[in-house]
């Protein structure tokens, strides 16, 4: 994977975190994620 590509996939990776961290649990259940899973779905994101 070259430079480029890997800090696009971090800013998609941290953006990703960003925007699920700033919503409510209740968001967040409605959606079917725990927020101790966020990161994980972000990760799990960038996969496809």
């Amino acid at each position: 994977m070259n430079v480029a590509r890997s800090l696009n996939n971090w800013r998609k990776y941290r953006q990703t975190v960003n925007e699920l961290g700033r919503m409510t649990n209740r968001e967040l259940d409605d959606l079917g994620i725990n927020r101790a899973d966020i990161r994980s779905v972000a990760r799990a994101s960038l996969a496809g």
